[in-house]
């Protein structure tokens, strides 16, 4: 060997010269991506605070009154929330699981009841304690603060922080609101479609797609959020004359989660219109509206005693159709207008039972932006008189729908 060779160190190096470099690499670690994900979602929720806290605050003053009132009224307050009327079908569905003959029966084919729901309770409840029924009810409650947030966002985005807070308390403060803390799928389709909408504004498409086609795999509605991407994302395509590949996944991609449950309904009933036809059963057809223009005139004009919950019921579809008219006069944006028309149009223009609609319309949160709009803008005391006046109502309305009115809500 030369002795003139330069001479190296043990890993290699030659002493006097500098150290190569490690190569640059194009992305951050994924734990530093983790951290950075971590810390924005910890601003949006420190953002996102008030909403959340006003939201809190309105649902447990409705809880108080439910936990003062069931007792004197003899009803067992964990039973109406948790284990009754459609809630029981949910479990029901997670124990037992899903028909598989239509029959003739009306009212008791379970294949009305979309799938999302009871999957996450028979689920979620092998890793936690208590009964199927806690479980359920656990997960409409933290699916109600995930929808109480997608909503503050949606309103956020629109109009800025106050507008966001007020139109999430407005929609605590629905009618029927006491149903987003029941065993019921209205919370987590709500934090579906809110979310959904809330990326097609940001054109997050991807993302929009995917809670759409949570949405349609929770209720039938679902297909009022898949109308709203497909359609938007269409004619977002257009305005921008370019095939934008993730914008067109988005609009074919939305639909998916209701299309697979009703081909699967098809498939195990033997027929193509067999989700159809276990609407039939259940007397839920569409009529144009016919049904509902009938109890509407009945109840305002030739009920001698028209029965509280039903009057309340009507006064909320009327303002409904109020309040689109006025989105519609604020231009909206299309997704949130397309979403609420078609939700509009499903519930007014269904030939079923008339004294669920109001709870139908809960997931519509767009409809109550003109309001939050108007507060917004207004008078510190008179924002305080309407928002004291809609949670008392509210309060009062949703004891009532558990306590004393003997159907469904």
């Amino acid at each position: 060997m030369s002795s003139t060779a330069p001479k190296t160190t043990p890993s290699g190096h030659i002493p006097g010269t500098r150290r190569p470099r490690p190569p640059a690499t194009a992305t951050p670690p994924p734990r530093g991506k983790a951290r950075t994900h971590a810390q924005r979602v910890l601003r949006a929720a420190r953002h996102a605070a008030p909403a959340l806290g006003a939201y809190l605050a309105v649902r447990f003053t409705g809880l108080l009154v439910l936990v003062i009132w069931a007792p004197r009224r003899h009803q067992d307050l964990w039973v109406n929330l948790a284990a009754q009327w459609d809630s029981d079908w949910y479990l029901a569905i997670a124990d037992h699981g899903y028909d598989d003959e239509l029959g003739t029966a009306h009212n008791s084919n379970n294949l009305a009841f979309f799938p999302l729901y009871p999957v996450l309770v028979k689920a979620v409840a092998v890793l936690t304690p208590g009964t199927r029924a806690s479980t359920g009810l656990g997960l409409a409650v933290a699916a109600s603060l995930i929808a109480a947030w997608g909503i503050f966002a949606v309103g956020d985005h629109l109009h800025g922080r106050r507008a966001g807070v007020l139109l999430t308390t407005l929609w605590a403060a629905f009618p029927v609101g006491a149903v987003q803390w029941m065993g019921y799928t209205e919370s987590l389709f709500t934090a579906c479609a809110a979310w959904s909408l809330y990326a097609v504004l940001t054109g997050r498409w991807l993302y929009a797609a995917a809670f759409a086609t949570l949405a349609g795999l929770t209720r039938p509605t679902g297909i009022a959020v898949a109308a709203a991407v497909t359609l938007t994302a269409l004619l977002h395509l257009v305005r921008h004359r370019a095939l934008v590949p993730r914008v067109l996944a988005a609009a074919l991609l939305a639909p998916l989660g209701w299309c697979a449950y009703l081909g699967w309904v098809g498939l195990r009933l033997g027929r193509w219109d067999g989700y159809f036809a276990v609407q039939r059963l259940w007397h839920n057809e569409l009529d144009g509206g016919l049904r509902t223009l009938h109890q509407i005139r009945w109840l305002l004009w030739r009920d001698p005693t028209p029965q509280l919950f039903l009057v309340m019921v009507t006064l909320t579809l009327i303002a409904s159709v109020v309040l689109f008219g006025l989105s519609v006069w604020d231009r909206q944006p299309v997704a949130l207008l397309v979403f609420t028309g078609v939700m509009l149009a499903i519930v007014l223009g269904s030939g079923g039972v008339y004294f669920s609609r109001a709870r139908f319309l809960l997931p519509a949160f767009p409809l109550l932006l003109p309001l939050a709009l108007h507060l917004s803008r207004a008078s510190r005391r008179h924002r305080a008189l309407v928002l004291t006046a809609a949670v008392l109502g509210s309060t009062y309305c949703g004891a009532y729908m558990l306590l004393v009115w003997p159907a469904a809500p």
